[in-house]
């Protein structure tokens, strides 16, 4: 009987640690404005809570965070992934102290902690012209799920769309400004809003998915079944990550994210005579310097820049 009583004291316990977890943690992604980062804050705070859970801990403590941390390293994950995973887990440390649950001196010590140092800057994927041309034409456009998943496709090539934005986008946003077709009024990360042109390959794309669908409302791009029916439950943006590592392996890419096709966007466009300020504002950064980030630089062997220094040895 006390071994029972025990086993249920523990489990109360357990019940009320991870109640208190889930309450900070809706804390937390209240507290944020912009849909991305508080998915990546959930997805974050997850990690960590299931990670604290693994093993008895010391506590939730500047110790214990710092081998969160290091742990995270060993995954051979990003500056930028470590860090805003830390960020999440220190307001999840001022939360914590803000309701009771932890000492100010603890909380204080959590929040001291500092991010991983950026080494450089760390490239991305990009694809040339002629892959991208294959990745857009891998899905059997016979099918209602390969005329949406070629439309999928086409707005993250062609208006560097991030993953959610193309979740999320209605018939809504499609409009025509200045005779042409664009995506209008999108809210991206931060909540900026901005209007993204649409090619006209693009639009075709959409509407033969739409029409092949026959959907004329809502959200644009749905639920295919293995029957290939439409269903009307919208698309996460998992499926978007999903989907494109379907046809990555099929041109000999795997591994390729969404965001990879937002910096093919971002080079494709430079390359074709954009204008450094209008790529900014079709990819709705905030800085001009992210946006070069995302064209990457290529050295020219060919055409050297000091080819041009016209100096002669004497004879």
């Amino acid at each position: 009987m006390p071994n029972m009583r025990t086993e249920m004291n523990e489990l109360v316990v357990l019940q009320k640690r991870v109640s208190d977890w889930q309450r900070l943690k809706a804390l937390v992604l209240d507290s944020v404005s912009s849909p991305i980062t508080r998915r990546v804050y959930n997805l974050g705070l997850d990690e960590f809570i299931a990670w604290f859970g693994q093993e008895p801990r010391s506590g939730f403590n500047k110790a214990t965070v710092n081998a969160w941390r290091i742990s995270l390293e060993a995954r051979g994950l990003g500056s930028i992934s470590i860090n805003v995973r830390i960020t999440a887990v220190r307001k999840l440390a001022v939360e914590a102290a803000d309701n009771g649950l932890l000492a100010p001196e603890l909380a204080a010590g959590i929040t001291r902690i500092k991010g991983v140092k950026m080494k450089g800057v760390r490239m991305g994927n990009w694809l040339s012209v002629q892959q991208a041309r294959a990745l857009l034409n891998a899905p059997d456009a016979t099918t209602n799920k390969g005329l949406r998943d070629r439309a999928i496709l086409a707005v993250l090539l062609g208006c560097g769309l991030r993953r959610s934005e193309v979740a999320s986008l209605t018939f809504r946003h499609i409009q025509q400004r200045d005779a042409r077709w664009c995506i209008v009024d999108l809210v991206g990360k931060h909540g900026r809003v901005r209007t993204v042109p649409m090619p006209a390959w693009v639009k075709k794309a959409v509407d033969a998915w739409a029409a092949s669908a026959g959907v004329i409302n809502g959200q644009i791009f749905r639920a295919v079944d293995r029957h290939d029916a439409v269903r009307a439950l919208v698309l996460s943006e998992k499926v978007v990550w999903q989907l494109l590592q379907q046809y990555a392996e099929v041109i000999g890419m795997p591994g390729i994210a969404p965001h990879d096709l937002r910096r093919t966007c971002a080079k494709m466009c430079r390359a074709a005579g954009g204008e450094l300020e209008q790529i900014q504002l079709l990819l709705g950064h905030a800085s001009v310097q992210t946006t070069e980030r995302y064209l990457g630089t290529k050295q020219d062997l060919v055409h050297a820049p000091n080819d041009g220094i016209k100096l002669k040895l004497a004879v």
